[in-house]
Protein backbone atom coordinates (compact mmCIF):
# COMPACT_ATOMS: atom_id res chain seq x y z
CA UNK A 1 0.00 0.00 0.00
CA UNK A 2 2.65 2.29 0.89
CA UNK A 3 4.59 1.67 -2.31
CA UNK A 4 1.37 2.27 -4.29
CA UNK A 5 0.81 5.93 -2.07
CA UNK A 6 4.53 6.65 -3.23
CA UNK A 7 4.13 6.09 -6.74
CA UNK A 8 1.26 8.06 -6.84
CA UNK A 9 2.61 10.90 -5.71
CA UNK A 10 5.86 10.56 -7.32
CA UNK A 11 3.46 10.61 -10.77
CA UNK A 12 1.80 13.84 -9.47
CA UNK A 13 4.84 15.62 -8.37
CA UNK A 14 6.31 14.77 -11.83
CA UNK A 15 2.96 16.18 -13.19
CA UNK A 16 3.79 19.58 -11.47
CA UNK A 17 6.98 19.91 -12.53
CA UNK A 18 5.84 19.98 -16.40
CA UNK A 19 3.55 22.31 -15.35
CA UNK A 20 5.15 24.89 -13.65
CA UNK A 21 7.18 26.46 -16.08
CA UNK A 22 4.43 26.74 -18.48
CA UNK A 23 2.39 29.15 -15.72
CA UNK A 24 5.94 31.33 -14.47
CA UNK A 25 4.66 35.14 -14.74
CA UNK A 26 7.61 35.69 -16.84
CA UNK A 27 7.07 33.22 -19.37
CA UNK A 28 6.17 34.46 -22.97
CA UNK A 29 3.50 32.12 -23.20
CA UNK A 30 1.93 33.29 -20.11
CA UNK A 31 1.24 37.21 -20.89
CA UNK A 32 -1.48 38.18 -21.86
CA UNK A 33 -1.94 41.42 -23.68
CA UNK A 34 -3.81 44.63 -22.17
CA UNK A 35 -4.81 47.56 -23.34
CA UNK A 36 -2.31 50.04 -23.99
CA UNK A 37 -2.24 53.96 -22.17
CA UNK A 38 -4.19 56.33 -23.91
CA UNK A 39 -3.91 60.28 -23.58
CA UNK A 40 -6.93 62.19 -22.59
CA UNK A 41 -6.04 64.83 -25.79
CA UNK A 42 -6.29 67.63 -22.95
CA UNK A 43 -2.77 69.44 -22.86
CA UNK A 44 -4.09 70.80 -19.62
CA UNK A 45 -4.34 67.21 -18.08
CA UNK A 46 -2.26 65.03 -20.40
CA UNK A 47 -0.08 62.74 -18.99
CA UNK A 48 1.86 61.84 -22.10
CA UNK A 49 4.12 59.27 -20.76
CA UNK A 50 3.29 55.22 -20.99
CA UNK A 51 6.09 53.92 -18.91
CA UNK A 52 8.66 53.06 -21.41
CA UNK A 53 12.15 54.12 -19.66
CA UNK A 54 12.45 56.45 -16.50
CA UNK A 55 10.09 59.56 -16.48
CA UNK A 56 12.41 61.61 -14.78
CA UNK A 57 11.51 65.24 -13.33
CA UNK A 58 10.50 68.48 -15.57
CA UNK A 59 14.12 70.15 -16.72
CA UNK A 60 14.20 73.82 -16.03
CA UNK A 61 17.24 74.20 -18.39
CA UNK A 62 18.39 77.33 -16.42
CA UNK A 63 19.72 75.19 -13.47
CA UNK A 64 20.93 72.00 -15.65
CA UNK A 65 20.62 71.19 -19.56
CA UNK A 66 18.91 68.00 -20.27
CA UNK A 67 20.86 64.67 -21.04
CA UNK A 68 20.03 62.95 -24.31
CA UNK A 69 20.24 59.11 -24.18
CA UNK A 70 23.11 57.06 -25.12
CA UNK A 71 21.30 54.08 -26.20
CA UNK A 72 17.68 53.14 -26.91
CA UNK A 73 15.75 53.28 -23.66
CA UNK A 74 18.24 54.59 -21.19
CA UNK A 75 17.38 58.35 -20.85
CA UNK A 76 14.30 60.28 -19.07
CA UNK A 77 11.18 60.91 -20.95
CA UNK A 78 11.28 64.60 -19.35
CA UNK A 79 15.00 65.13 -20.79
CA UNK A 80 13.48 63.35 -23.98
CA UNK A 81 10.40 65.60 -24.25
CA UNK A 82 13.07 69.11 -23.59
CA UNK A 83 15.47 67.98 -26.24
CA UNK A 84 11.74 66.97 -28.76
CA UNK A 85 10.97 70.68 -27.50
CA UNK A 86 13.76 72.53 -28.15
CA UNK A 87 14.40 74.99 -31.54
CA UNK A 88 17.85 74.92 -33.46
CA UNK A 89 19.75 77.60 -34.55
CA UNK A 90 22.49 77.77 -37.22
CA UNK A 91 25.06 77.09 -34.51
CA UNK A 92 23.51 73.45 -34.16
CA UNK A 93 23.83 73.11 -37.69
CA UNK A 94 19.97 74.43 -38.95
CA UNK A 95 19.80 74.87 -42.42
CA UNK A 96 21.46 76.43 -44.82
CA UNK A 97 17.75 75.07 -45.99
CA UNK A 98 14.81 73.50 -43.91
CA UNK A 99 11.65 73.01 -43.02
CA UNK A 100 11.02 74.28 -39.35
CA UNK A 101 13.26 74.71 -36.34
CA UNK A 102 12.54 71.62 -34.11
CA UNK A 103 10.26 68.73 -34.06
CA UNK A 104 7.43 70.38 -31.77
CA UNK A 105 7.16 73.22 -34.39
CA UNK A 106 5.27 70.32 -36.74
CA UNK A 107 4.16 68.01 -33.79
CA UNK A 108 2.09 70.08 -31.15
CA UNK A 109 -1.41 70.06 -31.38
CA UNK A 110 -3.38 68.91 -29.33
CA UNK A 111 -0.03 68.63 -26.61
CA UNK A 112 3.51 68.19 -27.82
CA UNK A 113 3.77 64.94 -30.24
CA UNK A 114 1.02 65.58 -31.74
CA UNK A 115 -0.56 67.20 -35.33
CA UNK A 116 0.19 70.53 -36.95
CA UNK A 117 -0.98 72.57 -39.90
CA UNK A 118 2.52 72.76 -41.35
CA UNK A 119 3.00 71.42 -44.83
CA UNK A 120 5.90 70.50 -46.77
CA UNK A 121 6.55 70.43 -50.32
CA UNK A 122 7.60 67.78 -53.32
CA UNK A 123 8.23 68.21 -56.34
CA UNK A 124 9.26 66.08 -59.73
CA UNK A 125 8.64 65.71 -63.27
CA UNK A 126 7.87 62.62 -65.37
CA UNK A 127 10.17 61.63 -67.96
CA UNK A 128 9.25 58.25 -70.27
CA UNK A 129 6.34 57.57 -67.91
CA UNK A 130 8.52 57.48 -64.65
CA UNK A 131 8.34 59.52 -61.85
CA UNK A 132 11.74 61.65 -61.35
CA UNK A 133 12.85 63.97 -58.31
CA UNK A 134 13.61 67.69 -58.80
CA UNK A 135 17.15 68.28 -59.44
CA UNK A 136 18.57 67.47 -55.77
CA UNK A 137 15.71 66.18 -54.56
CA UNK A 138 11.71 65.42 -54.44
CA UNK A 139 11.83 68.04 -50.74
CA UNK A 140 11.56 71.38 -51.15
CA UNK A 141 12.25 73.05 -48.18
CA UNK A 142 10.22 76.17 -47.50
CA UNK A 143 13.14 78.42 -45.44
CA UNK A 144 16.71 78.93 -45.42
CA UNK A 145 19.08 80.78 -43.41
CA UNK A 146 20.32 83.36 -46.46
CA UNK A 147 18.54 84.90 -48.67
CA UNK A 148 20.84 83.22 -51.29
CA UNK A 149 19.72 79.40 -50.50
CA UNK A 150 16.16 79.62 -50.82
CA UNK A 151 14.95 76.60 -52.86
CA UNK A 152 13.24 77.55 -56.05
CA UNK A 153 11.83 74.98 -58.67
CA UNK A 154 11.68 75.19 -62.21
CA UNK A 155 8.71 74.72 -64.52
CA UNK A 156 10.02 71.41 -65.69
CA UNK A 157 8.46 70.59 -62.04
CA UNK A 158 4.94 69.05 -62.65
CA UNK A 159 4.29 67.04 -60.40
CA UNK A 160 4.12 69.37 -57.09
CA UNK A 161 2.61 68.08 -54.04
CA UNK A 162 1.86 69.22 -50.38
CA UNK A 163 1.49 67.02 -47.46
CA UNK A 164 0.54 67.92 -43.84
CA UNK A 165 2.26 66.33 -40.45
CA UNK A 166 1.20 63.54 -38.42
CA UNK A 167 0.78 63.00 -35.37
CA UNK A 168 3.70 60.98 -33.25
CA UNK A 169 1.50 60.20 -30.44
CA UNK A 170 1.44 56.29 -29.61
CA UNK A 171 3.85 55.64 -32.64
CA UNK A 172 6.00 53.71 -29.77
CA UNK A 173 3.43 50.91 -30.05
CA UNK A 174 3.13 51.11 -33.55
CA UNK A 175 6.77 50.51 -34.31
CA UNK A 176 6.27 47.27 -32.04
CA UNK A 177 3.69 45.88 -34.33
CA UNK A 178 5.47 42.63 -35.62
CA UNK A 179 5.76 42.51 -39.78
CA UNK A 180 3.50 38.89 -39.72
CA UNK A 181 1.04 40.42 -37.62
CA UNK A 182 0.60 43.56 -40.53
CA UNK A 183 1.28 41.19 -43.53
CA UNK A 184 -1.29 38.70 -42.13
CA UNK A 185 -4.00 41.76 -41.44
CA UNK A 186 -3.36 42.98 -45.55
CA UNK A 187 -3.15 39.61 -46.48
CA UNK A 188 -7.14 39.00 -44.91
CA UNK A 189 -8.20 42.22 -46.82
CA UNK A 190 -10.48 42.00 -49.60
CA UNK A 191 -8.93 41.54 -52.86
CA UNK A 192 -10.15 44.65 -54.23
CA UNK A 193 -9.18 46.78 -51.13
CA UNK A 194 -6.13 45.03 -50.28
CA UNK A 195 -3.37 46.66 -49.47
CA UNK A 196 0.34 47.08 -49.99
CA UNK A 197 3.15 46.97 -47.80
CA UNK A 198 6.23 48.71 -48.03
CA UNK A 199 9.94 47.05 -47.08
CA UNK A 200 12.22 49.92 -46.37
CA UNK A 201 15.36 49.77 -44.79
CA UNK A 202 16.27 49.91 -41.33
CA UNK A 203 19.20 52.79 -40.80
CA UNK A 204 20.70 51.35 -36.99
CA UNK A 205 20.60 48.04 -38.43
CA UNK A 206 23.01 47.84 -41.04
CA UNK A 207 20.41 48.71 -43.16
CA UNK A 208 18.11 45.57 -42.36
CA UNK A 209 14.72 45.36 -44.35
CA UNK A 210 11.63 46.01 -42.52
CA UNK A 211 7.45 46.36 -43.07
CA UNK A 212 7.53 50.07 -43.40
CA UNK A 213 4.91 52.06 -40.99
CA UNK A 214 5.78 55.72 -40.22
CA UNK A 215 5.27 58.54 -43.10
CA UNK A 216 2.56 58.88 -45.59
CA UNK A 217 4.31 56.75 -47.75
CA UNK A 218 5.54 54.43 -44.86
CA UNK A 219 8.57 55.33 -45.92
CA UNK A 220 10.18 54.43 -42.39
CA UNK A 221 9.54 51.24 -40.20
CA UNK A 222 11.91 52.27 -37.05
CA UNK A 223 11.35 55.76 -34.97
CA UNK A 224 15.34 56.19 -34.79
CA UNK A 225 15.42 55.89 -38.66
CA UNK A 226 12.02 58.29 -38.95
CA UNK A 227 13.80 60.56 -36.55
CA UNK A 228 17.31 61.03 -38.28
CA UNK A 229 15.50 61.31 -41.55
CA UNK A 230 13.43 64.34 -40.08
CA UNK A 231 16.44 65.72 -38.43
CA UNK A 232 18.23 65.76 -41.79
CA UNK A 233 15.15 66.64 -44.58
CA UNK A 234 13.48 69.19 -42.30
CA UNK A 235 16.00 70.82 -40.52
CA UNK A 236 18.95 70.27 -42.41
CA UNK A 237 21.13 68.81 -39.33
CA UNK A 238 23.02 65.72 -40.94
CA UNK A 239 23.12 63.08 -37.83
CA UNK A 240 24.68 59.67 -37.65
CA UNK A 241 21.07 57.81 -38.26
CA UNK A 242 20.18 60.37 -41.47
CA UNK A 243 20.93 57.51 -43.81
CA UNK A 244 24.11 58.97 -45.41
CA UNK A 245 26.41 58.00 -42.67
CA UNK A 246 25.95 61.82 -41.14
CA UNK A 247 27.48 63.52 -44.61
CA UNK A 248 25.12 65.08 -47.28
CA UNK A 249 23.39 62.95 -50.01
CA UNK A 250 24.79 64.92 -52.81
CA UNK A 251 28.37 64.86 -52.02
CA UNK A 252 29.90 61.61 -50.20
CA UNK A 253 32.58 64.14 -48.49
CA UNK A 254 30.17 66.87 -47.92
CA UNK A 255 31.31 68.55 -44.55
CA UNK A 256 34.19 66.53 -43.98
CA UNK A 257 37.90 67.15 -43.09
CA UNK A 258 38.78 65.74 -46.90
CA UNK A 259 36.44 68.47 -48.24
CA UNK A 260 35.95 71.34 -45.63
CA UNK A 261 35.10 73.97 -48.70
CA UNK A 262 31.38 72.85 -49.20
CA UNK A 263 28.52 71.03 -47.68
CA UNK A 264 24.53 69.78 -48.62
CA UNK A 265 22.66 69.06 -45.83
CA UNK A 266 20.12 66.48 -47.21
CA UNK A 267 18.27 66.17 -50.17
CA UNK A 268 18.57 69.80 -51.20
CA UNK A 269 18.80 71.50 -54.84
CA UNK A 270 22.25 73.05 -54.15
CA UNK A 271 25.63 72.52 -52.60
CA UNK A 272 26.55 75.32 -50.28
CA UNK A 273 30.18 76.83 -49.63
CA UNK A 274 30.85 76.49 -45.93
CA UNK A 275 29.81 80.14 -44.87
CA UNK A 276 26.00 79.18 -45.37
CA UNK A 277 26.43 75.53 -43.46
CA UNK A 278 29.46 76.02 -40.89
CA UNK A 279 29.18 72.95 -38.65
CA UNK A 280 30.84 69.77 -39.39
CA UNK A 281 29.03 67.26 -40.22
CA UNK A 282 27.47 65.30 -38.69
CA UNK A 283 26.43 67.83 -37.10
CA UNK A 284 24.46 65.81 -34.52
CA UNK A 285 26.04 63.00 -32.95
CA UNK A 286 23.06 60.82 -32.29
CA UNK A 287 22.04 62.00 -29.02
CA UNK A 288 18.79 64.66 -30.08
CA UNK A 289 18.16 61.48 -32.24
CA UNK A 290 17.96 58.89 -29.78
CA UNK A 291 15.94 61.60 -27.83
CA UNK A 292 13.62 61.96 -30.48
CA UNK A 293 12.59 58.87 -31.03
CA UNK A 294 12.64 57.65 -27.36
CA UNK A 295 10.12 60.59 -26.58
CA UNK A 296 7.57 59.24 -29.17
CA UNK A 297 7.97 55.39 -27.69
CA UNK A 298 7.42 56.79 -24.83
CA UNK A 299 3.52 58.33 -25.55
CA UNK A 300 0.74 57.55 -24.70
CA UNK A 301 -1.93 56.52 -27.58
CA UNK A 302 -4.44 58.54 -28.42
CA UNK A 303 -7.20 58.15 -26.41
CA UNK A 304 -11.29 57.98 -27.36
CA UNK A 305 -13.82 61.16 -26.94
CA UNK A 306 -14.65 60.99 -22.92
CA UNK A 307 -17.91 60.50 -22.08
CA UNK A 308 -19.00 59.37 -25.95
CA UNK A 309 -21.66 60.93 -27.46
CA UNK A 310 -24.85 58.93 -28.15
CA UNK A 311 -24.20 59.70 -31.97
CA UNK A 312 -20.82 58.14 -31.51
CA UNK A 313 -22.41 55.13 -30.09
CA UNK A 314 -24.84 54.51 -32.56
CA UNK A 315 -21.97 55.19 -35.73
CA UNK A 316 -19.33 52.43 -33.75
CA UNK A 317 -21.28 49.20 -35.99
CA UNK A 318 -21.65 51.83 -39.06
CA UNK A 319 -18.03 52.09 -39.34
CA UNK A 320 -17.18 47.95 -39.57
CA UNK A 321 -20.75 47.81 -41.71
CA UNK A 322 -20.15 50.18 -44.94
CA UNK A 323 -16.41 48.76 -45.07
CA UNK A 324 -14.26 51.58 -43.64
CA UNK A 325 -12.54 49.48 -40.95
CA UNK A 326 -11.33 46.74 -44.37
CA UNK A 327 -8.73 49.88 -44.21
CA UNK A 328 -8.73 51.64 -41.32
CA UNK A 329 -7.89 48.50 -39.05
CA UNK A 330 -9.31 48.91 -35.48
CA UNK A 331 -7.47 46.91 -33.39
CA UNK A 332 -3.92 45.40 -33.16
CA UNK A 333 -1.63 44.26 -30.80
CA UNK A 334 2.22 44.65 -30.37
CA UNK A 335 4.52 41.82 -30.06
CA UNK A 336 5.33 40.79 -26.46
CA UNK A 337 8.16 41.90 -24.52
CA UNK A 338 11.63 40.23 -25.47
CA UNK A 339 10.87 40.01 -28.88
CA UNK A 340 13.78 41.36 -31.16
CA UNK A 341 12.80 43.93 -33.86
CA UNK A 342 14.13 46.78 -36.16
CA UNK A 343 16.48 44.21 -37.87
CA UNK A 344 17.67 43.33 -34.39
CA UNK A 345 18.54 46.76 -33.46
CA UNK A 346 15.64 47.21 -30.66
CA UNK A 347 14.42 44.93 -28.15
CA UNK A 348 10.29 45.09 -27.70
CA UNK A 349 10.11 46.54 -23.59
CA UNK A 350 7.45 45.66 -20.89
CA UNK A 351 5.63 48.77 -21.46
CA UNK A 352 5.58 48.33 -25.32
CA UNK A 353 4.65 44.69 -25.61
CA UNK A 354 1.56 42.84 -25.74
CA UNK A 355 -0.67 45.89 -25.41
CA UNK A 356 -3.70 46.27 -27.59
CA UNK A 357 -3.88 49.53 -29.43
CA UNK A 358 -6.96 50.96 -31.98
CA UNK A 359 -5.01 52.59 -34.63
CA UNK A 360 -7.62 52.30 -37.25
CA UNK A 361 -5.25 51.95 -40.15
CA UNK A 362 -3.44 49.00 -41.49
CA UNK A 363 -0.24 50.61 -42.21
CA UNK A 364 -0.67 49.86 -46.10
CA UNK A 365 -1.10 52.16 -49.14
CA UNK A 366 -3.65 51.98 -51.13
CA UNK A 367 -4.88 54.10 -54.02
CA UNK A 368 -8.56 55.72 -53.11
CA UNK A 369 -8.19 58.38 -55.76
CA UNK A 370 -6.25 61.24 -53.95
CA UNK A 371 -2.53 60.22 -54.28
CA UNK A 372 -0.03 62.63 -54.73
CA UNK A 373 2.33 61.36 -57.39
CA UNK A 374 5.23 61.98 -55.56
CA UNK A 375 7.40 58.13 -55.84
CA UNK A 376 9.60 57.89 -52.57
CA UNK A 377 11.20 54.07 -51.53
CA UNK A 378 7.91 51.53 -52.89
CA UNK A 379 8.77 51.49 -56.27
CA UNK A 380 6.90 53.51 -59.43
CA UNK A 381 3.59 51.45 -58.81
CA UNK A 382 3.30 53.64 -55.31
CA UNK A 383 3.16 56.94 -57.53
CA UNK A 384 -0.46 57.30 -56.54
CA UNK A 385 -0.71 55.18 -53.36
CA UNK A 386 -0.52 56.78 -49.62
CA UNK A 387 -0.58 55.18 -46.67
CA UNK A 388 -4.17 54.73 -44.65
CA UNK A 389 -4.06 57.55 -42.68
CA UNK A 390 -4.46 55.93 -38.87
CA UNK A 391 -7.61 57.79 -37.36
CA UNK A 392 -6.60 57.72 -33.66
CA UNK A 393 -6.76 61.28 -32.10
CA UNK A 394 -8.37 62.42 -35.36
CA UNK A 395 -10.90 64.99 -33.63
CA UNK A 396 -8.22 67.11 -32.20
CA UNK A 397 -7.12 68.05 -36.14
CA UNK A 398 -9.40 70.40 -39.16
CA UNK A 399 -6.99 69.79 -41.67
CA UNK A 400 -7.48 66.69 -43.46
CA UNK A 401 -6.23 64.05 -45.71
CA UNK A 402 -2.87 64.04 -47.05
CA UNK A 403 -2.73 67.87 -47.70
CA UNK A 404 -4.20 68.73 -45.38
CA UNK A 405 -7.33 70.46 -46.69
CA UNK A 406 -10.41 72.38 -44.72
CA UNK A 407 -12.71 70.21 -45.28
CA UNK A 408 -15.06 68.24 -43.01
CA UNK A 409 -15.23 64.71 -42.49
CA UNK A 410 -18.38 64.07 -44.91
CA UNK A 411 -15.83 65.86 -47.40
CA UNK A 412 -13.03 63.55 -46.47
CA UNK A 413 -15.40 60.76 -47.21
CA UNK A 414 -16.70 61.53 -50.54
CA UNK A 415 -13.01 62.37 -51.74
CA UNK A 416 -12.59 58.56 -51.16
CA UNK A 417 -12.38 56.76 -54.99
CA UNK A 418 -10.36 53.94 -56.27
CA UNK A 419 -10.00 51.31 -53.91
CA UNK A 420 -11.96 52.96 -51.67
CA UNK A 421 -15.38 52.95 -54.15
CA UNK A 422 -17.36 50.46 -52.46
CA UNK A 423 -16.83 52.11 -48.80
CA UNK A 424 -18.03 55.33 -49.99
CA UNK A 425 -20.80 54.20 -51.98
CA UNK A 426 -22.09 51.81 -49.13
CA UNK A 427 -21.45 55.23 -46.65
CA UNK A 428 -23.81 57.60 -48.95
CA UNK A 429 -26.83 54.48 -49.03
CA UNK A 430 -26.94 55.22 -45.45
CA UNK A 431 -29.91 57.36 -44.32
CA UNK A 432 -29.06 60.62 -43.39
CA UNK A 433 -29.03 60.08 -39.78
CA UNK A 434 -26.67 57.12 -39.92
CA UNK A 435 -24.16 59.07 -41.65
CA UNK A 436 -23.95 61.83 -39.33
CA UNK A 437 -23.87 58.91 -36.76
CA UNK A 438 -20.91 57.46 -38.70
CA UNK A 439 -19.25 60.68 -38.62
CA UNK A 440 -19.87 61.37 -34.69
CA UNK A 441 -18.46 57.98 -34.30
CA UNK A 442 -14.56 59.32 -36.41
CA UNK A 443 -14.83 62.28 -34.83
CA UNK A 444 -14.85 60.37 -30.89
CA UNK A 445 -11.10 59.07 -31.89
Amino acid sequence: MRRRVLQVLTLFLFALALALPLSLPGSVESQSATEAPTTDMDAKTDDLFNGFGARGTPVNDCVAEPVPPTARGNGRFEDNKFIFSERETIADGLGPTYNDVGCVECHQSVDVGGFSQTMEFRAGHITNGQFVDAPGGQLIHARGTDSDVVEHISTAETVKAFRVTTSTLGDGFVECISNTTLQNNVAAEPSGQRGTLTTVPVVEANNALRVGRFGWKAQQASLLSFAGDAYLNEMGITNKFDGFGGRSSSDPNAGTSENPASTADGVLNVTFPSPFDPVADPEDDGGDVLAFADFMAATRAPGRQNPLPAAAVRGDSLFNSVGCAVCHTRTFTTAAPGTLINGGAFTVPTALGSKIIHPFSDFALHDIGTGDGIVQNAGQSSANQMRTAPLWGIRGRNRLMHEGLNITIFDSIELHAGQATSARNAFNSLSGGQRSDLIAFVLSL
